[in-house]
């Protein structure tokens, strides 16, 4: 007889916590208004670093809106929250005499996770996605050119955040902006998802929905929501 997996106290508490879903859960109909305003609003004056970004990803997986390169978008999309949360950490073990300053730092490791955490479901979600609905990539560009992006993109990140902050913060909002525009653009090319449901295996992290349409409508609301806390950290950046 084979004996269960042993689960230790942690792993059993983390088991039982709600997981970190979507940052504002939003039901159909304001779904439909939230996408129809990214749609309408106009894209962000991306910065050098941006656009070379959106370029070499447009060079390596074609200017058409597939579901194999927003799974790479999504790949790409956490490295941020993770080198912030990085630079915090050190931070925090250098504040330890100032309480108040400490505690400040840890509320944007904390924020850094969530986000980390919101686009690590999303990234699932993609890949889960993309392994039913689409052609997938060879093996060096499905897995390995988009680790070597994400690692690229981490430094990018990381280098930034320790010079100044803004242009780091800068950066992710524009990444953010262009992916709310993406998954905009995305769900009005493709009507026929109105009417399938998802029902994947993420339904209890992410939530279920009435229509793909809305799932991706929801994926790209929360991609706003991390561009606007973007766009505020630009002018506090320094865990004030």
């Amino acid at each position: 007889m084979t004996s269960a997996a042993a689960v230790g106290p942690i792993s059993s508490a983390v088991v039982d916590r709600p997981p970190f879903g979507p940052i504002e859960r939003l039901a159909h109909d304001r779904l439909v208004a939230e996408q129809r305003a990214s749609a309408a609003s106009p894209r962000r004056s991306y910065s050098l670093s941006a656009r070379a970004l959106f370029t070499i990803m447009d060079t390596l997986y074609g200017k058409e809106r597939s579901l194999e390169k927003f799974r790479v978008l999504e790949l790409v999309a956490r490295v941020p929250y993770q080198a912030w949360e990085n630079v915090a950490y050190v931070a925090v073990t250098h504040t330890a005499r100032q309480p108040n300053f400490a505690r400040r730092v840890f509320n944007r490791v904390r924020a850094a996770r969530w986000e980390q955490d919101n686009e690590q479901w999303h990234l699932l979600i993609m890949e889960e996605l993309a392994a039913k609905r689409d052609r997938r990539s060879g093996f060096v560009r499905g897995r390995i050119v988009p680790q070597v992006l994400a690692f690229a993109y981490y430094q990018l990140s990381w280098f930034m955040y320790v010079i100044r902050p803004a242009w780091s913060y800068r950066l992710n909002a524009d990444f953010e902006d262009h992916a709310e525009h993406e998954y905009a653009a995305l769900v009005d090319e493709h009507p026929e998802w109105e009417t399938i449901p998802y029902d994947g295996e993420f339904t209890q992290d992410f939530g279920s929905y009435e229509s793909l349409a809305d799932l991706f409508r929801q994926i790209g609301y929360d991609e706003r929501l991390h561009k606007e806390e973007s766009e505020v950290n630009m002018v506090d950046p320094r865990f004030v």
